[in-house]
């Protein structure tokens, strides 16, 4: 008789232990119903990149002295500079700057070691295409300011910030 009964307490004990993970893993479920959702709808929302963030470099061509600093501590060897050095003058005079952002790895250094600041990252990080040629971009296309999301009215802009979780709406 006596095993009987155990074996029926070790039943209940078993059945009330199941049911109280059940309802923790229900608490846990029910403490993620006030929460933001993470994903946004991208073509139309899309996150504000942080004051850092490194996307597409900017590249102002009047600026340049074609001294290769670029080249030297980009660890891939990537912006290619073509200039002319002027015998009169002594000077090197650049004729083409291009950067292949389909080999860049946006590391920065090029931006950082730029002795006239002639380089900076931009918040462009839309750069993708259908041919991989068209990520070669020269100091025209490397010349061109990028469109601020912020300035965009019909996409709506969400902050990256953990600790500001308010959506704006121009």
């Amino acid at each position: 008789m006596f095993p009987m009964v155990t074996e029926f307490m070790n039943y209940g004990q078993q059945t009330i232990r199941a049911a109280r993970y059940i309802g923790q893993g229900f608490m846990i479920t029910l403490s993620h119903v006030n929460r933001l959702p993470v994903t946004i709808q991208y073509p139309y929302e899309k996150l504000i990149t942080s004051e850092r963030f490194r996307g597409r470099i900017h590249f102002e061509f009047d600026k340049c002295i074609a001294c290769e600093v670029c080249v030297r501590v980009c660890p891939i060897d990537l912006p290619v500079v073509d200039w002319k050095l002027e015998t009169d003058i002594r000077k090197k005079r650049l004729l083409n700057y291009s950067i292949d952002f389909g080999i860049c790895i946006f590391c920065g250094n090029c931006v950082e070691y730029c002795p006239t600041n002639c380089l900076s990252m931009t918040e462009e990080y839309e750069l993708s295409t259908y041919n991989r040629h068209e990520l070669n971009y020269n100091q025209i296309a490397l010349g061109r300011l990028p469109v601020s999301i912020i300035d965009d009215y019909t996409i709506r802009t969400i902050s990256n910030s953990p600790q500001i979780k308010n959506v704006k709406n121009p």
